[in-house]
């Protein structure tokens, strides 16, 4: 097996397929994962699965959406060159990290995301409800799932990636990543929008498969108001997304979806 390369989504591999009794010796593309690694002036901090690409997207969503900056402003550098698979993060002097609060020497499965999270007790009393007047069209909620589908690049040739996006009220898609993890795409995502300072107060988060505590709390992080996903949400998304004051769209299936929490936000 060669050794994905960085910005290598998939990789091809020589397989032997079964197929109404017979077998034959065929190409397939199959999803890339690696670990990467992000070290904050010295210290680790996590290690993720993900697919290989929008590196930088990733490390900037994750230190945002974490909380374990509150903004990108005290970063000099993010180094991917020096090592592969490994993200050197670089601070400015006068910036202080709880590296005890969020240094973890753990295996961050692509499925699962990072476990050991706040109970929503806590939630309820570190963050604020999110607010504003913010509000979308159930038919371009409705065509979201499409919008979604065609943007992706991988997803038709490997079968294997989560996608997340973020839409306007008009149903417009401003970003879209993929990867192998769900919450490694919802990082990406929110990596970028930050560095392109993309108003998050009006946008429509839209993920491809089922909705978790930990997608909802990455979100709220950001303020983003609502949240779509064309699977089911947990309960403790639900519960999360009623004590946030966020819009939990699930099933979203033309012509159907349900409305979990926040349907002040559908017009």
């Amino acid at each position: 097996m060669s050794r994905v390369k960085p910005e290598t989504r998939s990789q091809h591999y020589s397989i032997v397929q079964y197929r109404a009794g017979a077998r034959a010796t065929v190409e397939d593309s199959i999803s890339a994962e690696e670990p990467l690694q992000i070290t904050l002036d010295g210290h680790p901090i996590a290690v993720v699965m993900r697919t290989p690409c929008d590196d930088l997207d990733l490390v900037r969503g994750f230190l945002l959406s974490e909380g374990v900056l509150p903004n990108l402003d005290g970063v000099t550098r993010i180094d991917l060159e020096k090592n592969q698979n490994h993200a050197l993060v670089f601070l400015k002097d006068e910036v202080t990290v709880d590296f005890a609060r969020h240094q973890r020497n753990l295996y961050s499965a692509s499925s699962c995301g990072i476990c050991g999270k706040a109970t929503i007790d806590s939630i309820r009393q570190n963050h604020p409800r999110v607010m504003g007047e913010f509000s979308v069209k159930s038919e371009v909620l409705l065509g979201l799932p499409d919008k979604l589908r065609e943007a992706q690049r991988v997803f038709e040739s490997t079968g294997g990636l989560h996608a997340a996006g973020l839409f306007d009220s008009e149903g417009t898609l401003l970003v879209l990543r993929e990867d192998v993890g769900r919450h490694n795409a919802i990082d990406k995502v929110l990596g970028f929008a930050a560095v392109e300072s993309l108003d998050l107060s009006s946008v429509i988060l839209q993920v491809s498969g089922r909705v978790s505590f930990e997608v909802m709390q990455k979100a709220h992080a950001l303020g983003v108001p609502m949240i779509s996903a064309i699977s089911a949400p947990t309960s403790l998304a639900v519960d999360f997304a009623q004590e946030s004051g966020q819009t939990l769209i699930g099933f979203l299936r033309p012509p159907r979806f349900n409305c979990y929490a926040g349907v002040e936000r559908i017009r």
